[in-house]
Order: structure tokens, then sequence, then C-alpha cells
């Protein structure tokens, strides 16, 4: 599986330190309410809510330069409009790796 990186925030700071993690900063205080928001969601087969979770995550998901992870996302959401769970294993599997990454910086 891909894993995050800063690369997109780096281009994004243009090298200012302080700039830069407030990007991370936000970008760690959003996505656990927002996971927390989709994972409540799901439980409860509110897919059409679940689905806009997921549109709001997808681009946590692009910022830490997971190409192929946004690809799923967006597979994921559009199954979801059509109360569909295929793809939810990938999908919170890629939480999962965001959430550890998170965790590290």
């Amino acid at each position: 599986m891909e894993q995050p990186n800063l690369s997109y925030i780096d281009s994004l700071s243009g090298g200012d330190k302080d700039f830069k993690q407030k990007l991370i900063d936000i970008i760690k205080k959003e996505y656990p309410e927002e996971k927390d928001i989709y994972l409540t969601n799901i439980k409860k087969g509110n897919y059409k809510q679940a689905a806009s979770n997921v549109h709001k995550l997808k681009h946590k998901i692009s910022i830490l330069g997971l190409e192929k992870s946004y690809d799923i996302a967006a597979n994921y959401e559009a199954n979801l409009l059509e109360d569909n769970t295929d793809l939810k294993q990938e999908f919170e599997a890629i939480l999962n790796v965001i959430t550890n990454y998170l965790q590290q910086l």
C-alpha cells in the first residue's frame, strides 16, 4: 500500500516552516473528527451521509500524496451513493494508514 507523504504540503508551504506546520496541525485536528463521523454514519447505515464524509476525507488523502488511494476513495464515494459498500475494507485500510502516519508527525 502506498504511504502518505508531505510532498504536496512542502510545495504549498514554499519553505515556510510555520505555514507548513499550520497545515499539518489543521489536518491532524480535522482528520480524526472527519474519520469518526464517517465511521458513525457507516455503522448506522447512513450511506449517503457517509459518501459526503468520504468526499471530505478525499481531500486529506490527496493532500497526503495518496494518488491510488484517492481513486479508491472516489469510487467508494460513488458506491455509497448507490447504497453499495464495496471498497469499504480498502477505504478503511487507507484511513488506518493515514491515522498511523499522522500519529508519527
